[in-house]
């Protein structure tokens, strides 16, 4: 059988390439603005700054409280905290979870996941009263444990939908063979269930940490001291009623970036190893 053509494959790597430019064309005007010294809305149809300038992201880094700390590191490493946390204790809630509703048929099952699901259709914007209400009440209201507590909570249900699907496709004979060789229930979880479910939870954990990273309406209404901020309430902060400071709106937004990509480009391994360590031969 003959291969594609030689023009065939040229035409085909063309239109890869302008599709690629289509969808980079947005991400690239916010890097001339995040390079042009202006604070104004650069136009023209070409992304490349007239001058170059690193002024933008030296003003969003160096921010300062009034004694004088360094106000973006704390604000970075708040959101870094809260993130983590949030991914590490919806996994750990949520694994066990969807374990149980996958392997035991128990009375309210199916009520239990459609409750999981009903509580996804509620935008941040209805709970964000009633989680204010229970926040205050507990003393936790401006605090990152508070915080971290109603962003597990809103991404436990989301996780379990996730997991519990892919759990359902592990063969119950791998645990039967481990519980007959004398593993307990929770040793067979920890060692056969876990190791097989990676890339669920690879991707599960990876879409809690960046639900956390990038949420603003929550965190805008449950934070009032800026060293308490995360870094989506920092970026707010450059867009006022009648301007927007848009040099150093578009450098905050390449730095709240970086660490999700690089969390893509960390863990892409982990994917792949992921997807191939679950292959049992007959």
């Amino acid at each position: 059988m003959r291969g594609p053509r030689a023009w065939q494959v040229a035409v085909a790597h063309a239109a890869l390439v302008i599709v690629t430019l289509v969808t980079l064309y947005p991400v690239l005007w916010v890097v001339k603005m995040a390079l042009t010294p202006s604070q104004a809305f650069s136009a023209g149809g070409l992304p490349i700054p007239d001058a170059v300038s690193l002024a933008n992201f030296r003003d969003v880094v160096g921010t300062t409280d009034a004694s004088g700390g360094w106000l973006f590191g704390r604000q970075l490493f708040n959101s870094l905290i809260v993130s983590s946390a949030t991914a590490l204790l919806g996994l750990a809630l949520s694994t066990t979870a969807a374990y149980a509703l996958s392997r035991w048929d128990f009375p309210g099952r199916d009520r239990s996941m459609a409750a999981f699901l009903v509580t996804q259709m509620f935008p941040s914007v209805v709970m964000s009263i009633p989680l204010y209400l229970l926040l205050d009440a507990l003393s936790l209201q401006g605090s990152l444990v508070g915080l971290v507590l109603v962003y597990a909570t809103t991404s436990v249900p989301f996780s379990v939908w996730t997991l519990k699907g892919y759990f359902d496709t592990i063969p119950r004979e791998l645990e039967e063979a481990a519980l007959i060789d004398g593993a307990s229930r929770f040793l067979t979880f920890r060692v056969v269930i876990l190791p097989l479910a990676r890339p669920a939870i690879a991707v599960t954990g990876l879409f809690s940490f960046m639900a956390a990273w990038n949420e603003f309406i929550l965190a805008a209404t449950l934070m009032s001291d800026p060293r308490a901020f995360t870094l989506p309430i920092v970026l707010q902060r450059y867009v006022d009623d009648y301007s927007t400071e848009w040099g150093r709106f578009a450098a905050g937004a390449l730095i709240v970036s970086f660490p999700v990509v690089a969390l893509f480009f960390a863990l892409q391994r982990q994917f792949v190893e992921g997807l191939t360590a679950g292959g049992v031969k007959g």
